[in-house]
């Protein structure tokens, strides 16, 4: 589903595309940021951005594929404006009755996290895509904008600097 790109029919289209955008563009921001609130406040950023294309009538329509592509500049955007430079990823408490993972696993997953943070933003970007976010690599080649082959390529190169970042017997 995708928004029409004339003004008020577009803003209309946004509204009735939000309820199946929203839980992918979150999505996208909870997998990369070091807490919900950040994913929050960014996922609030690209559906203003999205509502402010649709006002001045967005030249391409607003899809599920165009908003990841928003939300990827506003992640990139947070990243530059330096607020995590020096917050490392720790993952939420578990929610009650949730089963807690054994201790193993979560040390690996925050060591994996914290490697995936020091990678270029390309690289964390199609890892999370297709690891994270289970997606095949045409469908994270449509999302990045770039062809399967190069995609194939990225993510070659990208899991090659994850394991070079990736400690030695997987613990610092």
């Amino acid at each position: 589903m995708s928004a029409e790109p004339d003004g008020e029919d577009a803003s209309r289209a946004l509204l009735a595309l939000y309820d199946d955008a929203l839980p992918t563009v979150y999505g996208y921001f909870v997998r990369r940021c070091p807490d919900r609130g950040t994913a929050e406040d960014l996922t609030s950023e690209t559906f203003l951005a999205a509502m402010d294309a649709a006002r001045r009538g967005a030249s391409v329509p607003i899809s599920v594929p165009w908003l990841i592509g928003v939300a990827r500049h506003k992640l990139a955007d947070h990243y530059r404006r330096g607020s995590h430079r020096h917050a490392v990823a720790v993952a939420d408490l578990p929610e009650p009755g949730e089963p807690v993972d054994g201790w193993d696993a979560e040390l690996d997953r925050i060591v994996a996290e914290s490697v995936l943070a020091q990678l270029p933003e390309h690289h964390r970007t199609v890892l999370a895509l297709r690891y994270l976010d289970g997606c095949s690599v045409p469908e994270c080649a449509e999302l990045i904008g770039r062809t399967v082959h190069a995609t194939e390529a990225l993510l070659t190169r990208a899991r090659r600097a994850f394991r070079s970042h990736y400690p030695e017997g997987g613990r610092p």
